[in-house]
């Protein structure tokens, strides 16, 4: 038996991303998204609506980073969703952030998310709310890579967004090897 929940925008996983950007003086400014996932090779995709101030801001700068939000950072990441950039000028030091400026792009890197995609603006429909961007590098914090070298998701720790339950959940356990497991079935 199963249960109808109707058209609704309810899939796991749904990543928890954090988009940073810079207003006009250089306030870095974020607010948390999770509609979107990489839509290319070298591109993601996002659907934010044109009232947030984190969308005017890259709009104007074109640019902006996409950072993974984590278990250990959990409440300073729901806070950027819950509070307007356009209330609350200064929302992203009250979650507790630090910003670097990035190397590739005009926006900031949250010092406390280990991992973060860097953008360039390739394009935004208002309409539609579909937000496109350009990755020009991904960055990762040394404190979550193995003595190889190669990130750790233990480490990192990030979470997804649970639309069934409004929840976010951390992810878990290795349960296979992606590009080899299923060849026992050939």
């Amino acid at each position: 038996m199963r249960k109808n929940f109707g058209a609704k925008p309810l899939t796991y996983p749904q990543p928890v991303f954090i988009i940073a950007t810079y207003d006009e003086n250089g306030t870095p400014d974020a607010m948390n998204a999770a509609w979107g996932g990489i839509s290319e090779m070298n591109e993601i995709s996002l659907c934010l609506s044109a009232g947030h101030k984190t969308v005017k801001n890259l709009l104007k700068r074109g640019a902006f980073t996409v950072s993974m939000a984590d278990a250990e950072h959990v409440v300073a990441c729901d806070y950027v969703g819950l509070v307007s950039g356009n209330k609350v000028a200064d929302k992203f030091a009250r979650a507790g952030f630090h910003a670097t400026r990035s190397a590739f792009v005009d926006a900031p890197l949250i010092d406390e998310l280990a991992v973060a995609v860097e953008c360039k603006l390739k394009d935004y429909n208002p309409e539609t709310c579909i937000l496109r961007g350009e990755i020009v590098n991904v960055s990762v914090d040394e404190r979550v890579l193995d003595e190889s070298g190669k990130v750790d998701a233990a480490k990192v720790a990030p979470i997804i967004f649970d639309p069934f339950n409004n929840a976010y959940l951390k992810v878990g356990e290795k349960v296979g090897n992606a590009f080899s497991d299923g060849k026992q079935l050939k």
